[in-house]
């Protein structure tokens, strides 16, 4: 495969209002190596939210950024971030998916590091020399650590620039999302989906942010719920549309076409369920304003944060992490994210939701699992057929249906895998 040093695989010219995606970017494993490095390990990459380890002692593990990583809230209450790989020999100091320890040993040689790290136990530690240092051999953490208002990021390059920067136009978009939450905040309700799928990691950035698709893909859906208009009326109303965010984030967002918990009425849901919502509307409009409280409560968000989180702020909030094992293969993990101290009313409708529409098994997901299936296997004729077009929209004002905010995903993909410099922390004076 001709690369070309990853100069010519995104063509732009807006005069003409082109812009084209060669497809060796789906297929290469020579374009899969650079992502890894060059993608992956120089972007804030997502890896819990903060209520996951609400107590002393609690933990969890996650692979994030090819890496197996431990979150543990320590004995003096703070959250810290290792690398799940003792360092004696390698093997993982921690083989549970989450619970509560005071310490974690090693399994290999017994080695044991405190819930803060520290290196507090060696058998036989009188036959290392006069060099050994316990205080040197604690847990190591990935370079960089940083939280945004309980959501924690992980970034293995030690000059990015700070989460705040990088989250560019995103950062207003997590907060409309996340002030669902209100005074109590927000928490990940127990339980993960995690499910595979046999194509392109981008291409899901691509479709989590697509709102051309809709009516063909998902019209299955739309018409077991009598939508048929859905497409047409979103983006109508303020900010509404599909935009990039810079930095390679971007969102569409959209008049909300069915009920959410936080706060828009189905009438399935009853009379009593009416009366609830309408209080919390009237708090949210109390609280922020009309204007935003309405933009709470009335409109749906699908946020790419870049290169590998989507926060879907629909009828139900999921957070949905993927990670490329192979050009054509990824694996990706969801989480339900809901109010502190929701009502089981509320929390019952939420799940439903987030299992009957955005599970791996449910009304939505399998229709696009499919459709990235089916591109990926037409990617075999990528010899033959060598561009893919996302030019929609490229000539006039983003519309709902446009790929502008795709767009702004492959210019920053491109921009890494040429190697560019990305944004560093400023010099403090």
């Amino acid at each position: 495969m001709r690369t070309n040093g990853f100069r010519d695989l995104v063509k732009e010219d807006p005069k003409l209002g082109i812009f084209r995606v060669h497809r060796t970017a789906f297929v290469s494993p020579e374009i899969h190596a650079a992502e890894l490095e060059r993608v992956f390990d120089r972007s804030w990459l997502y890896t819990a939210h903060e209520s996951e380890v609400p107590h002393p002692g609690d933990f969890i593990t996650r692979d994030v950024g090819g890496r197996p990583l431990l979150v543990c809230r320590g004995g003096d209450g703070q959250i810290r971030v290792f690398l799940n790989t003792c360092t004696h020999r390698g093997a993982q100091v921690c083989r549970e998916s989450y619970g509560n320890a005071r310490t974690f040993q090693c399994f290999y040689h017994a080695w044991t590091f405190n819930n803060q790290g520290e290196l507090v136990g060696v058998p036989d530690a009188a036959g290392y020399g006069g060099a050994f240092r316990k205080h040197d051999l604690g847990l190591q953490s990935p370079a960089r650590v940083e939280s945004y208002r309980g959501l924690i990021f992980i970034c293995f390059d030690p000059e990015i620039e700070d989460l705040v920067t990088y989250l560019a136009g995103a950062k207003e978009l997590l907060d409309v999302t996340l002030d669902q939450g209100g005074e109590d905040g927000m928490e990940i309700v127990g339980g993960t989906h995690k499910y595979s799928i046999r194509a392109n990691w981008k291409l899901l950035c691509e479709n989590s942010i697509d709102g051309y698709h809709v009516r063909s893909t998902h019209k299955t859906f739309i018409d077991y719920l009598g939508m048929v208009g859905v497409p047409s009326k979103a983006g109508v109303k303020f900010p509404g549309g599909a935009r990039d965010l810079g930095n390679g984030h971007g969102v569409m967002e959209y008049m909300t076409p069915w009920g959410k918990p936080v706060a828009s009425w189905e009438p399935r849901w009853g009379e009593e369920a009416r009366t609830e919502v309408e209080a919390m509307r009237r708090d949210l409009i109390a609280k922020h304003g009309e204007k935003r409280g309405l933009r709470i409560a009335e409109y749906n968000r699908n946020t790419l944060i870049y290169p590998n989180l989507i926060v879907n702020d629909i009828m139900s909030l999921t957070l949905r992490t993927f990670h490329p094992i192979s050009p054509d293969y990824m694996e990706v993990n969801a989480w339900c994210l809901a109010r502190k101290n929701e009502p089981p009313r509320w929390r019952s409708i939420r799940l439903d939701a987030f299992l009957t529409f955005l599970g791996p098994g449910g009304l939505s997901t399998p229709d696009d699992v499919e459709a990235l299936e089916s591109c990926q296997r037409g990617f075999k004729a990528f010899r033959e057929v060598e561009w893919s077009e996302i030019s929609r929209g490229l000539t006039r004002s983003p519309q709902m249906e446009d790929e502008e905010q795709m767009r702004g995903m492959w210019r920053k993909w491109q921009e890494q895998l040429r190697g560019g410099t990305p944004t560093r922390r400023r010099a403090v004076a």
